[in-house]
């Protein structure tokens, strides 16, 4: 088959991209269609001979051209968000027998009409047109011009909850990340969906074990929603050790909460990541996701985890590799991180817990949708 792809955005690293790096090498041989693609982080995954990116990209490249700009350090997509739909729809898949899409926010919304056929691999229907509205809508209405950004938000927000919901109707399936994904695709698309956890990649089972673990660690993207200020108090009030990597546009006001025991690691390869993941004496993952992959990479590494007990966390996480938290607030992190302290961790049950969720697992049962679809 001549088969697409097609990933929204290429321009932070996370779990989503992580996945896409598996379709890719399912599919050596197919294009990767993406609305906005950063050569420098994502050229050694994917390399430019095999992107096809929308009209916006030389805008975006336009506009980080300039000084302070917005874009200069991350492609920050925002302006562009009420024509991402447009965008989408404008690509040509006529030419192929099969496309496979990444979707986060509007790659669902692709036109095909059955030919090709189009599955859809849902890492979460938008979260910020959905369950977090009222929290984006919140924060961006603070400030001198705020009330106008609240305005246009919720306008804009408005119009795209309306494309997003007709525009689920066209992949001719769907498969969820997990089940709390597969429960949003319910109630906000009136879809079925066929979950398929995400895979870990074999790379992070090669991890050598660091006997120093004198710090717990975060890997993440700096938003507000991942609630990393929680950890950060957490760590302030024990004068913990922690170390968190990861960029995004909370990072400002992150740092002004830290005390002198958090580092900033910023981006970070995934050598880096998987060398602090052996040294940590746990990773925190204190937010509400809808899957998760760095619990995962951490247990291949040998390393436990403290977590809030929703979400993702409770499909991939047992009692024998995690200690949970119920209230997700500053002091059940430090009650857990004094349990974790108190415990025995066996790298080796991390380990086995974590090959579960092999990428060769998730291959076979992605090429079992494709068979059945086509």
């Amino acid at each position: 088959m001549k088969v697409a792809l097609v990933h929204e955005l290429l321009t932070l690293r996370g779990g989503a991209e992580r996945v896409l790096r598996i379709f890719a090498d399912m599919f050596p041989d197919a294009p990767i269609y993406t609305l906005l693609y950063d050569e420098k982080k994502f050229g050694g995954w994917f390399p430019k001979t095999r992107v096809r990116t929308s009209r916006l990209q030389k805008k975006a490249e336009f506009l980080n051209r300039f000084p302070f700009s917005v874009f200069h350090s991350s492609f920050d997509h925002h302006l562009f968000l009420s024509r991402f739909p447009s965008a989408v729809e404008e690509w040509d898949f006529s030419g192929f027998d099969f496309v496979l899409s990444s979707s986060s926010a509007f790659a669902h919304g692709i036109i095909t009409n059955s030919a090709p056929r189009h599955l859809c691999y849902v890492n979460s229907p938008a979260r910020y047109l959905w369950d977090r509205t009222h929290d984006v809508l919140g924060r961006a209405g603070k400030g001198l011009l705020g009330p106008l950004r609240h305005a246009y938000l919720s306008g804009l927000f408005h119009k795209l909850r309306i494309w997003d919901s007709e525009a689920a109707d066209r992949p001719d399936a769907l498969i969820a990340a997990s089940k709390e994904v597969r429960r949003r695709i319910e109630l906000y698309w009136r879809r079925d969906s066929e979950v398929i956890h995400p895979p870990i990649d074999d790379f992070w089972f090669e991890s050598k074990p660091i006997l120093t673990r004198n710090y717990y660690l975060i890997v993440s993207q700096l938003a507000p929603y991942k609630r990393l200020d929680l950890a950060i108090r957490a760590c302030n009030e024990r004068n913990a050790r922690l170390v968190i990597a990861g960029e995004g546009s909370d990072r400002s006001s992150l740092e002004a909460i830290a005390g002198p025991t958090v580092t900033f690691a910023g981006y970070r390869t995934d050598e880096e990541l998987r060398d602090l993941y052996s040294g940590a004496r746990a990773t925190i993952f204190p937010g509400r996701e809808d899957f998760g992959l760095v619990p995962l990479e951490s247990l291949a590494c040998g390393t436990p985890v403290i977590a809030y007990r929703a979400g993702g966390a409770t499909e991939t996480l047992t009692d024998g590799v995690a200690e949970f938290f119920d209230d997700q607030d500053e002091a059940g992190i430090v009650v857990a991180m004094d349990k974790a302290e108190r415990r025995e961790w066996n790298g080796e049950e991390c380990r086995s817990r974590a090959r579960e969720f092999s990428s060769r697992n998730f291959a076979d049962k992605i090429r079992d949708a494709v068979a059945r679809l086509v």
